[in-house]
């Protein structure tokens, strides 16, 4: 069944895009993270003009962010102080990563810097998730050479203005989690992810926050700076088709009911292992379309980015 997409301009299949969505929002569920880090390669996979991808699927992430974090919710895993101190620099990072896309967009190197900066953050981010994970898999299976602090301090912890946590039991400076937050605004903005394969490593490993919250809470957040994100891109940029947003919206709400229930069953080191591959994946994925031939080597552009 073909549709018509007015701000790509292009048609795509909408079945295809459904299972898009509902495979994204079900991985969403599954790992605690937005999907937008797999979302938006998929798509510019699919022919999606890039700046149309980043712009639209943070649309998508609100619909898929909202049914995980109300499975969350039930099962009391989320920090609401802890969400709101790091949307307040959510908040602060989506509105500069707006005005770097805009400004990139007219400078017509916004594909370029998109498909380089997911090689790059993906590549990094992921290799190390699998370096820990290996070696919190061999720390499980050899209990002797796990033995240590539950709570490892840097010198981060040490920063002005703390604030007292009770539902993570953590008494740290607002500034930390406050900047993690900024982080993942500008890459909701400038990649069109909600910043989970970022947040919830650094939430473990900079924040101490205990496992079981972290998923719920970095999701809490995710909503709420991705719907800003939305709001700009479409005013700022016009780079938000609502067609291509309806369909992965509908079929993200499914698939990450299904995740968040298959992702209570999996082990933690398991479950970062598993994304850890995916987010290498898509990178080495990336990285070829970068220096591969490509089949046509001249092209059409049929507008200049105001």
């Amino acid at each position: 069944m073909q549709v018509y997409l007015p701000i790509a301009e292009m048609s795509v299949d909408a079945l295809v895009i459904l299972l898009l969505g509902a495979v994204v929002g079900f991985l969403s569920g599954l790992f605690g993270v937005g999907g937008g880090f797999l979302m938006t390669p998929l798509l510019i996979f699919l022919g999606v003009p890039p700046a149309v991808a980043v712009g639209t699927q943070a649309n998508q992430l609100i619909a898929a962010s909202v049914s995980g974090v109300l499975a969350h919710w039930r099962r009391n895993n989320v920090d609401v102080k802890m969400g709101v101190v790091m949307l307040v620099g959510g908040l602060v990072g989506t509105t500069l990563g707006v005005w770097i896309f805009g400004r990139l967009q007219r400078l017509g190197q916004i594909d370029l810097t998109i498909s380089l900066t997911y090689v790059f953050l993906l590549g990094t981010i992921g290799s190390l998730m699998l370096v820990e994970s290996v070696r919190a898999l061999i720390r499980r299976r050899s209990p002797q050479l796990s033995r240590g602090k539950l709570h490892h301090h840097i010198w981060l912890h040490g920063l002005p203005l703390k604030m007292r946590f009770q539902r993570s039991k953590l008494y740290i400076s607002a500034l930390l989690p406050a900047g993690i937050g900024a982080v993942g605004g500008v890459l909701v903005a400038i990649m069109g992810i909600g910043g989970g394969f970022l947040l919830v490593p650094a939430m473990i490993y900079l924040l101490n926050m205990p496992v079981a919250l972290v998923a719920g809470t970095s999701l809490f957040q995710i909503i709420f700076v991705t719907a800003v994100t939305t709001l700009l891109q479409a005013s700022s940029n016009q780079t938000v088709d609502v067609m291509l947003a309806f369909l992965l919206l509908v079929g993200g709400v499914v698939g990450a009911q299904f995740g968040t229930r298959a992702g209570s069953r999996i082990r933690g080191e398991v479950a970062r292992t598993l994304l850890g591959l995916l987010v290498v994946s898509v990178a080495l994925r990336l990285a070829w379309d970068l220096v591969a031939r490509p089949e046509d080597l001249f092209s059409v552009i049929t507008g200049i980015p105001g």
